[in-house]
């Protein structure tokens, strides 16, 4: 008999969803994730700069999405730990009965989410690894919770940076043609992605990346022409593949967008 999920939480090393908790000011995270975090922002002040614009980025797209483009069920892959404003809050917000589906395979992430989702029976969270798009959209859960010959929307939000490309035979491009070959026509994809600017802000992005491969192996900021492979065929909403503060925001820029802020950039897309 297998342990629990839950007993397999390694503490000893940092996890990308616990650094990630602990950058937007959550709680559900452990010391050695606190030290990464305060190692990587040592070297780049203002990182969690980029964790708040991307979790920003995220409440505005699901809120367009429900709400705009009347979108009542969402496979969210790769969601990390529950915080404040998650994807089925937002959602049912607008569509009370609006259906998600999580997908993750870190231990504390399904221990938390599950035991915070118990309440909520439009929303499921499934152990799965989401670079592999067909055991994903073959699981149990999505199959029967999601309506796969309606419209949805997958969500892969700050997810395909973290892929290695020695850990998996398909490259992010691959992976992201596999999903949106799955869906139905009139999906939406929400994507967000870290960056090499390829100008100025180069030298911010591999500062942040040589850190990231320093401690948990992963966190690649691809070139902008690597990350249009991996949304092509999308007709893209305005305005586009926009660093993700830009992606229609809240109000006018009042203050200039840091250098990390151009180092992830954020799109949705609709599958014709």
């Amino acid at each position: 008999m297998e342990p629990p999920r839950s007993s397999l939480i390694d503490t000893t090393r940092p996890s990308v969803a616990r650094a990630y908790n602990a950058a937007l000011g959550g709680k559900d995270n452990y010391e050695v994730d606190r030290q990464l975090l305060e190692q990587i922002t040592s070297v780049v002040p203002e990182l969690p700069f980029i964790a708040t614009s991307n979790r920003e980025f995220l409440v505005r797209a699901v809120r367009f999405l429900a709400r705009d483009a009347d979108m009542d069920q969402f496979l969210d892959c790769g969601s990390g730990l529950p915080t404040a404003e998650n994807t089925h809050q937002i959602a049912q917000r607008v569509t009370p009965d609006a259906r998600v589906v999580y997908v993750d395979n870190d231990p504390v992430v399904l221990a938390h989410g599950r035991a915070l989702l118990e309440e909520n029976e439009n929303t499921r969270f499934i152990d799965a690894d989401i670079f592999e798009p067909e055991n994903v959209l073959e699981n149990e859960d999505v199959r029967t919770h999601l309506d796969l010959t309606r419209p949805l929307v997958l969500m892969m939000v700050a997810t395909l940076h973290h892929h290695n490309p020695d850990e998996s035979p398909l490259a992010p491009a691959e992976i992201m043609r596999r999903y949106i070959d799955a869906i139905p026509s009139g999906s939406y994809v929400a994507f967000s992605h870290f960056i090499d600017p390829e100008n100025e802000h180069t030298e911010t992005a591999m500062r942040i990346q040589t850190i990231t491969m320093e401690t948990i192996h992963r966190g690649y900021f691809r070139k902008r022409a690597e990350i249009e492979e991996m949304i092509e065929g999308l007709d893209l909403v305005e305005p586009g593949l926009v660093t993700a503060d830009d992606w229609w925001p809240n109000g006018p820029r009042q203050k200039p967008l840091p250098s990390v802020g151009h180092c992830i950039v954020a799109a949705v897309g609709r599958k014709p």
